[in-house]
């Protein structure tokens, strides 16, 4: 864990880093979109790490077993073949990421390079007939070290996780006041909190909406972001990484976030408006 520690403060890969981050965001936003699993309501790239994972752990097995050479192989080369996609939406991901994960994720992607190419060499010595065995594994070792890494990132740095959820388990479960309907404007967000938990209210005549104020990606403030779209189609631009949000229903429209942003129930009584968890 300590090693882990400093990996999040070493300044030395930034150069890297940045270099990297800087090619992917040259690539179409709709493309972008597609890998940060924004049609699919979650973070795409754990979907698609299961086909290699899954594949190479099976040919691992089959390997100790006699007569299974041929189907062994097979799943290396179908394994092989499924890391594209997966690393395409893991380094979508990774380039919009605090700078603490990206140091880690820069190894994590290192380590499975190599774990890819030892499953490379083992397809290819496979397919000259010979055994191949102890480059995969190698490679499954190596993947092990890679997966230990993205575990770090996801579960102990929040790396691709709604961050925006945990807030509404704090928001009260009975209505709350957060203000009269006139004191909000419209076509403008106005924040107001609920105990500690900011939330972004957005008014069309006598309708009011209300989300989280911190946006799921990475907690940015979305009530210091720009309103683009009008009426039904107006959404908020997180103002860190550019999440966008419709503000009438917390529906995300573009990445990075791949969550709807949490809503809160709303009424309006005797001209105040309220709020309570979902």
């Amino acid at each position: 864990m300590q090693l882990l520690n400093r990996l999040e403060t070493t300044r030395s890969l930034d150069g890297v880093i940045d270099k990297v981050q800087a090619a992917i965001l040259k690539t179409p936003e709709r493309l972008r979109d597609t890998l940060h699993g924004v049609w699919i309501g979650h973070a795409l790239h754990p979907v698609l790490v299961q086909v290699p994972v899954g594949a190479f752990i099976s040919a691992g097995v089959l390997d100790l077993l006699p007569g299974q050479r041929r189907a062994s192989t097979v799943l290396i080369a179908v394994g092989t073949a499924g890391v594209a996609p997966a690393v395409a939406a893991g380094w979508t991901d990774w380039s919009q990421m605090t700078k603490d994960k990206q140091r880690v994720g820069l190894v994590h992607a290192t380590a499975n390079v190599v774990a890819v190419g030892l499953y490379t060499a083992s397809l290819v010595a496979r397919l000259r007939g010979r055994s191949g065995r102890a480059l995969s594994y190698a490679g499954l070792s190596v993947a092990g070290l890679g997966a230990y890494l993205g575990g770090h990132i996801s579960y102990s740095r929040g790396g691709g996780m709604n961050q925006a959820a945990p807030d509404l388990n704090r928001v009260p479960a009975e209505w709350t006041s957060v203000g009269s309907l006139a004191s909000l404007p419209e076509g403008k967000p106005a924040v107001r909190t609920v105990g500690d938990i900011p939330v972004l209210l957005w008014r069309e005549g006598d309708s009011v909406t209300a989300m989280l104020e911190r946006c799921g990606h990475e907690t940015g403030p979305l009530g210091e972001g720009e309103v683009v779209g009008t009426g039904r189609d107006a959404c908020v631009v997180c103002p860190w990484h550019g999440s966008t949000f419709r503000l009438r229903d917390g529906v995300v429209v573009h990445g990075p976030a791949a969550n709807h942003q949490p809503l809160l129930r709303v009424r309006v009584e005797a001209g105040h408006v309220e709020v309570a968890q979902p």
